[in-house]
């Protein structure tokens, strides 16, 4: 896709009657969702902080930043906070907003949206019931739930890794850490599709669909959590109900909140990683080859993946005061979304960015976050992919593309595909 060399995109008002807000407009039209990171670069050479097209009676501002460092900053500076009702443009347009931005703000608020002293807390309690010794000792049976995804493929024939595997896997795995009854694992699964499948668009239907899954999905964890209440269990619910009994416990609220969050993201995040990783390292022949020969490269392997194309590309922060960022004063109130994908392909910080290099070093990339809101379930996303790839390279070493242009789901924010045919 080709961009103009030095003409960033028009910066336009918008009409305050057009309907829904889109804040995540630039995003959107700036790349196609197949190749975001042309426009990324762009603007990042160009208008580093870029402000986006707001109604004027929005309330304030909203910004896109796409330099490592001021997304860094963004991430790790007190000046900016998580909680989105900070800023005017969510609290005052809340109905025009989209489902998943609204309730975060609203009141079913995570670790996500939430700052210290509430952040701490919380998080706090949930590492105690999600520890990185309690997440390797799943090592054997994320391997054996692997295993039977692909004994179930049939021989010499195509397979779609997203579907037969890179879904299954982490939905399995997060439902069972929860305590889900395997019976329910793939209405769970339906439920965090419609949910992430509206996260960051403007399609009605899709807003719709997530609002009722939304609403299925808090009554059944609900009565899950009562049932956990009056008998514990050896899962991450009863551990945080366990939590409960403690000083500064959790409300019933923010452990409702909690589990959803980490059905979303212990489920649909580790199935993009999985799908762009490979995908990436199948259109990089040479990589594949290179992984299958040398396992031991695994773990830096899925470290550049979710620096080359991972999938959480932006998250929102809000100015607590006014900022200056890129030599453009960042006004107090304002909303920010800090570019991710952006940030792990600026070249002040890594030699050659738009190359897929398996065992770069150092590779400070920001796809799980960074300090605060550091992503609590690295570990477990880590183990996952890990466990995939060394399965599908011992299985698989000569695994090629079925398609080799995948259509990826129209979601600017959470970077995945609709599938991923592969020859065995």
């Amino acid at each position: 896709m080709a961009f103009p060399a030095a003409t960033p995109p028009k910066v336009t008002q918008v009409d305050p009657d057009e309907g829904p807000l889109d804040i995540m407009l630039p995003l959107r039209s700036a790349g196609s969702l197949e190749n975001p990171y042309p426009i990324y670069d762009l603007l990042r050479t160009v208008r580093p902080a870029l402000p986006i097209p707001m109604p004027e009676n929005a309330g304030s501002s909203a910004w896109l930043l796409t330099r490592y460092d001021d997304v860094h900053l963004v991430l790790s500076d007190r000046r900016f906070s998580a909680d989105r009702m900070n800023s005017p443009l969510i609290r005052n347009n809340l109905d025009r907003l989209p489902d998943f931005l609204r309730q975060s703000a609203e009141g079913l608020r995570n670790l996500l949206t939430l700052d210290p002293p509430d952040h701490t807390r919380i998080r706090k309690l949930v590492n105690k019931a999600f520890t990185p010794k309690r997440i390797e000792a799943l090592r054997g049976h994320i391997e054996s739930i692997t295993e039977n995804l692909l004994d179930d493929l049939k021989s010499n024939r195509s397979f779609d890794l997203i579907h037969e595997v890179a879904e299954p896997l982490p939905a399995v795995v997060i439902a069972e850490l929860l305590g889900v009854p395997a019976r329910d694992h793939r209405q769970f699964r339906n439920w965090s599709s419609a949910l992430i499948q509206a996260l960051g668009s403007p399609d009605a239907k899709h807003r719709k669909a997530a609002t009722e899954a939304g609403q299925h999905l808090f009554a059944y964890l609900s009565k899950i959590i009562e049932e956990r209440r009056k008998e514990p269990r050896d899962d991450l619910i009863s551990a945080m109900l366990e939590a409960q009994e403690e000083k500064d416990a959790l409300t019933d609220l923010e452990l409702l909140a909690t589990s959803n969050l980490l059905l979303i993201a212990g489920h649909e995040t580790t199935t993009h990683l999985i799908g762009n990783g490979v995908l990436n390292l199948l259109r990089e022949p040479s990589a594949w080859e290179r992984l299958c020969r040398e396992p031991q490269m695994m773990n830096s392997a899925v470290e550049e993946l979710l620096r080359f194309d991972g999938p959480v590309q932006a998250t929102l922060r809000v100015a607590r005061e006014d900022v200056e960022i890129s030599e453009k004063v960042i006004p107090k109130g304002a909303l920010v979304v800090a570019s991710i994908g952006a940030a792990n392909r600026d070249p002040a910080i890594f030699e050659d960015p738009g190359r897929l290099c398996l065992d770069r070093h150092p590779n400070p990339h920001l796809g799980f976050g960074f300090s605060t809101h550091f992503c609590l379930g690295a570990p477990l996303a880590r183990l996952e992919t890990e466990v995939v790839l060394r399965a599908l390279t011992q299985r698989f070493p000569h695994l090629s593309l079925a398609d080799e242009n995948p259509k990826y789901r129209e979601n600017p924010i959470l970077r995945g595909l609709t599938k991923l045919e592969l020859n065995p």
